[in-house]
């Protein structure tokens, strides 16, 4: 069959299931309809989010070395992590602030907020993934306060690391303050720790990020060399609360010499990711799923599942951080490789709220739509009331009669035009009926009114 022929006959047909308004009417919708569509496969083929910026820390530290970490993890799942050195986590939260560098997350230990004067509320949590401990170590006798380094010489880190800001926070509430008699030292020449055997600063303030087991290790074999016990750890974590007090158990740094000797007290913030808000969700499922994988595992001083967790601090934890910490990664992410799920729910993003406006269009237009064609056919009942009841008008004369009928023939002609849906037959059938119907009694009365007017015969 020639395929013109069969489209004729395809909308003669719908033409006579639903009337010509309404096939031009479905017509359109299909048109647009295509439109949307392919709208929407554009919008599903674009760009997938992959790619993530970290502000991770100095070279060597921790944070570097679990941003190395996460780069590898994401990798498998196709997201590729750049990592953006800086000079610690003071630094990494002025960063993730200022928009003028390309940078989504980073390493913030809790309290720097209070440090800082910009506004905040444009970053997210998105939870903390451990423990940065605070560790003195010095070098003379036992020290039980921290007001007790009152007048020495200190080095409390580089400006912008974490070590830097804490310190300076907790020897404030202990009366020492930098301007003082307590030499507070930035940087330190050479290695941290040959300068503290060698005499050159009376004790360290360090932080996880920079201090390994080993480290501590060396540091503890050394004569007059002690790690400070924090015995008001409880009372700093209940005025700073952004601290946790840890514990440091007796022989875990050495079992054969029993290093430490005692039970050590420590007071430590977290460690958060902190992302600009706007961060794709499944960017996030994807960092927390690899967070966990580096940050599940047990430590010196943590536990296995600790961390990461939705602890919140200074900043608001992400809605999409929660929704993962309580239900984990999405079905999607779950069931697909992220490229594939990234793509399928960009196109729901588009299909569903499509169908929220189509589903009830699909309700109210069919009802228009009725009310449209019964309106078409129900008006002529007017036009017929009036023409009836100036027919029974004591005025009427012979040319007006004649005139009734001739309007009643240009209804019925106009009537016989109108294209309707089968749906409707019966409405349009009911009012060629009635046009009948007047018309008859139009005739009769002209018939009635005829027979009176001629004389009876003599």
């Amino acid at each position: 069959m020639n395929p013109k022929t069969a489209l004729a006959r395809a909308i003669k047909r719908l033409d006579g299931t639903f009337g010509r308004g309404q096939t031009i009417t479905f017509a359109v919708a299909v048109f647009l309809a295509l439109c949307v569509t392919a709208a929407m496969l554009i919008y599903a083929h674009l760009e997938t989010p992959n790619t993530i910026t970290i502000a991770s820390g100095p070279k060597g530290s921790s944070f570097e070395r679990n941003a190395l970490k996460y780069q590898k993890i994401l990798a498998r799942e196709g997201v590729k992590l750049k990592i953006l050195p800086s000079g610690g986590s003071m630094d990494n939260y002025r960063m993730l602030l200022n928009p003028k560098v390309a940078v989504d997350i980073g390493f913030v230990l809790g309290g720097e907020v209070s440090d800082a004067v910009a506004d905040s509320t444009s970053l997210v949590s998105l939870g903390s993934m451990s423990y940065q401990p605070l560790m003195v170590f010095y070098r003379g006798k036992p020290k039980s306060l921290l007001s007790d380094f009152k007048g020495l010489r200190l080095d409390i880190g580089q400006e912008g690391s974490g070590s830097h800001a804490l310190s300076l926070a907790l020897l404030k509430v202990n009366g020492i303050e930098p301007g003082g008699d307590t030499r507070l030292l930035t940087s330190v020449k050479g290695d941290l720790v040959r300068a503290l055997l060698e005499n050159r600063v009376d004790a360290i303030f360090v932080t996880g990020d920079s201090t390994s087991v080993d480290m501590m290790r060396e540091l503890m074999h050394a004569e007059e060399v002690r790690m400070f016990n924090f015995t008001q750890a409880d009372a700093y974590t209940r005025r700073i609360n952004y601290l946790s007090k840890l514990e440091l158990p007796k022989g875990s740094l050495d079992f054969g010499k029993n290093m430490p000797s005692e039970d050590l007290s420590l007071v430590a913030p977290t460690v958060e990711i902190i992302a600009r808000d706007g961060l794709h969700p499944a960017l996030m499922d994807a960092l927390l799923e690899a967070a966990r994988e580096v940050h599940g595992t047990g430590g010196l001083f943590k536990k296995r599942g600790e961390f990461p967790n939705a602890q919140e601090h200074e900043f608001r934890i992400s809605p999409d951080a929660i929704r993962y910490y309580t239900s984990g990664k999405s079905f999607l992410y779950r069931s697909f490789p992220f490229a594939v799920a990234s793509l399928i729910t960009r196109a729901l993003a588009v299909i569903v709220p499509l169908l929220l406006l189509l589903i009830p269009a699909f309700k109210v237009v069919p009802a228009i739509y009725r009310w449209r064609m019964e309106s078409r056919i129900h008006r002529w009942y007017r036009a017929l009331l009036d023409l009836e009841r100036d027919a029974f008008a004591s005025e009427v004369n012979d040319q007006k009669r004649i005139d009734l009928l001739r309007h009643l023939d240009h209804i019925e002609h106009t009537v016989s035009k109108i294209v309707v849906p089968a749906a409707f037959g019966d409405l349009f059938y009911g009012l060629r009926g009635h046009i009948c119907f007047v018309r008859n009694i139009l005739q009769a009365h002209q018939a009635q009114v005829t027979q009176q007017q001629v004389p009876a015969p003599e």
